[in-house]
């Protein structure tokens, strides 16, 4: 796999996917009723041109249309599959930027160092580098024990309800639950930090949930305003919120802290005062200030929201004419909760925030169970609601080192084999999600790790104007995935 001929067969294979646009939208209705989900259609065809020995040996089966599953059945039917996913859509590309790119978003360019284009990165690379890992093991004879699944949802970048939610219920209603050894999707890339060359394979995720609040107030002529409209009253709250931030705050279970103790360890220039507030951690409430979370959270939002619950107000909407009074403004809130804290308690937040700046104008709360359309109507109201299914943060992955044969073990071992042995592994913890959402009955050993990211390179336009992959990256990433599945084939558990 290091040779020229894999490295560029590798490149071209990248660099066409990322030419098929894929992108999916928030507003897509389902699938066989809205036509642009029909550009999969392509992509799916263009993977069985491109990887003939994967549709000529694994099974190949496709779940609400789009929803790739291919299966490698192992010898072994009594050990549990290996599960690699990874996602075929990409977020949209916004007109207006267009000028901005260096190379065309789907142009699949490439220079001496990088594949660009839209989906590159997120997620095209690690789905290519799967195919091309597993078309070189059957090339040279390779037939797995352990049974080998590759996932490949569609919508990911749209939450997965219509792609990796059907896959997951697929796989569960064939193999039950707790009966895949271990997952590994997107996530977290290798990293500099402390001193060290990191890899930070995410075991935990934070939890999300949107929260829609529109404030309806009488109408009438803007000439006879009253002192406040609906869209002052809703700004007012919506400053409320922005003032009320939760503390950062690093319950026992999050990642992080584990993560720290690593560092602590050894990374050469790991902060001698986190080192110090680290020895004399203990449990608090989110409530309670904790020292240790306070002075990391200094390092930045990246850092800081590892360890905080975040709130973005992201949309806004309201008044439909200059010279008529707004009857309603609405806005929706985005919340990423953290680790020990639940989806209840950020309703609870929301709501007391709400209920003091009703009492404020004189308004009536609808809370979050009473939120009908026929209340929705009525005026002087605050009204309360979440806009899609809340996600509690997930589970967390055991990283305890038991034996040799632990999936976390198989996973560190495989990297340091593969990036050196000077590389510290070590957990972590995404402030967003991945497809993994639907899959926790599935195991318990869950790993988001980003095999063909480039440490160095912050700047990669993931979600926005120049994504680009490494292409030593994706091909070091190819290797990783080639070598995870052989060691785990080699597992006994």
């Amino acid at each position: 796999m290091n040779s020229a001929l894999f490295r560029n067969r590798s490149i071209a294979r990248l660099s066409d996917a990322v030419r098929i646009d894929t992108q999916v939208f928030d507003d897509l209705g389902p699938v066989g009723t809205d036509p642009r989900w029909d550009v999969l259609y392509g992509f799916a065809s263009y993977l069985e041109r491109t990887y003939p020995l994967v549709h000529g040996t694994l099974k190949l089966e496709k779940i609400n249309t789009h929803g790739l599953v291919y299966t490698w059945s192992g010898e072994d039917p009594n050990l549990k599959p290996t599960l690699l996913l990874a996602h075929q859509d990409t977020v949209p590309v916004q007109e207006a930027t267009l000028a901005e790119w260096t190379h065309p978003p789907w142009s699949g360019f490439v220079d001496e160092e990088n594949i660009w284009g839209r989906g590159s990165i997120d997620c095209k690379s690690q789905l290519t580098a799967i195919l091309d890992a597993v078309e070189e093991l059957i090339s040279h004879g390779f037939k797995p024990r352990r049974t080998l699944l590759l996932a490949f949802g569609f919508d990911e970048e749209a939450s997965g309800v219509q792609g990796a939610r059907y896959i997951a219920r697929f796989l569960q209603e064939r193999y039950g639950e707790d009966s895949i050894a271990v997952i590994v999707d997107e996530g977290a890339p290798l990293q500099y930090k402390w001193g060290g060359l990191f890899a930070l394979p995410t075991v935990g995720e934070k939890g999300y949930l949107d929260v829609g609040v529109t404030v309806r107030t009488p109408g009438g002529h803007s000439s006879a305003p009253p002192e406040h409209t609906s869209i002052g009253i809703l700004s007012d709250l919506i400053t409320v919120i922005e003032s009320n931030v939760y503390k950062p705050w690093l319950d026992e279970k999050n990642p992080y802290l584990d993560q720290l103790r690593c560092g602590a360890v050894h990374g050469p220039r790991f902060p001698d005062k986190v080192r110090k507030l680290l020895r004399g951690h203990r449990e608090r409430r989110p409530h309670e200030t904790d020292a240790l979370a306070e002075e990391i959270a200094k390092e930045g939002p990246r850092i800081r929201y590892l360890v905080q619950t975040s709130s973005a107000v992201d949309v806004i909407s309201g008044g439909d004419k200059v010279n008529a009074l707004p009857e309603s403004a609405s806005v929706k809130i985005n919340y990423r909760i953290n680790v020990g804290e639940t989806v209840e308690e950020i309703k609870q937040h929301v709501l007391k925030l709400a209920t003091q700046t009703a009492k404020k104008y004189n308004l009536t709360v609808n809370d979050f169970s009473n939120n009908s359309s026929s209340t929705a109507i009525q005026t002087n109201f605050i009204t309360l609601g979440i806009l899609k299914e809340a996600l509690r943060p997930s589970p967390i992955t055991p990283t305890s080192i038991t034996s040799l044969s632990s999936p976390y073990a198989v996973l560190a071992g495989t990297t340091k084999a593969v990036f050196g042995e000077q590389v510290i592994v070590a957990p972590g913890i995404m402030t967003g999600n991945t497809d993994t959402r639907h899959f926790w009955d599935l195991t318990r050993d869950i790993f988001r790790f980003g095999v063909a990211m480039d440490p160095s390179g912050d700047d990669s336009g993931v979600h926005t104007v120049n994504e680009r992959q490494n292409i030593d990256a994706h091909v070091k990433g190819t290797v990783w995935i080639s070598r995870f599945i052989r060691n785990m084939d080699e597992v006994e558990e």
